[in-house]
């Protein structure tokens, strides 16, 4: 891993009652020692709004947290619209273009890491790397799944994105 990226992206989980669930504060908390060790000095929270009560957006909740835990407000930029992964990555990618931002280090799960990778590269970030945690607060034969779904889905909308559709 380099000495230093330009951002890291912290991929969006769910609030609970306005704060990270625990899965997310494991990202959350990673990306807290990253930033200590030097490897970005700005990070991109990045998700939208929970259908569960939240009146927060999920970048939002992560930037209170992450403030909480002692980063400066000012080092963290949110992007409070994406419902996907897809979505933060694409949107993140705007707000990297937009200030200049080029190397990045995306900030998630092991078990998610694979795919938030090639969804990267595929909205065109440049060599991104990937920073991921092992849960141990998720149900893990649930999210390996869903995970599993999920990337299946996301090769054939990759198909869907190379041919037009």
């Amino acid at each position: 891993m380099p000495k230093q990226v330009d951002v890291g992206i912290v991929l969006g989980a769910s609030l609970r009652q306005d704060i990270p669930s625990p899965g997310l504060q494991e990202r959350l908390d990673l990306a807290v020692n990253l930033y200590k060790q030097g490897k970005f000095k700005q990070l991109i929270v990045s998700g939208g709004l929970d259908h569960n009560g939240s009146k927060l957006t999920e970048a939002e909740g992560m930037r209170n947290y992450l403030v909480q835990k002692g980063l400066p407000a000012k080092s963290i930029l949110i992007e409070p619209r994406a419902t996907s992964t897809y979505e933060n990555l694409l949107f993140s990618k705007q707000i990297m273009d937009e200030q200049g931002l080029v190397s990045s280090i995306i900030v998630t799960h092991s078990y998610h890491g694979s795919r938030s990778l090639d969804i990267a590269e595929t909205v065109g970030l440049k060599e991104p790397l990937v920073s991921s945690i092992d849960s141990k607060v998720l149900f893990m034969p649930y999210h390996e799944a869903r995970e599993t779904l999920a990337y299946t889905k996301w090769i054939w909308d990759k198909l869907m994105l190379k041919v037009g559709v």
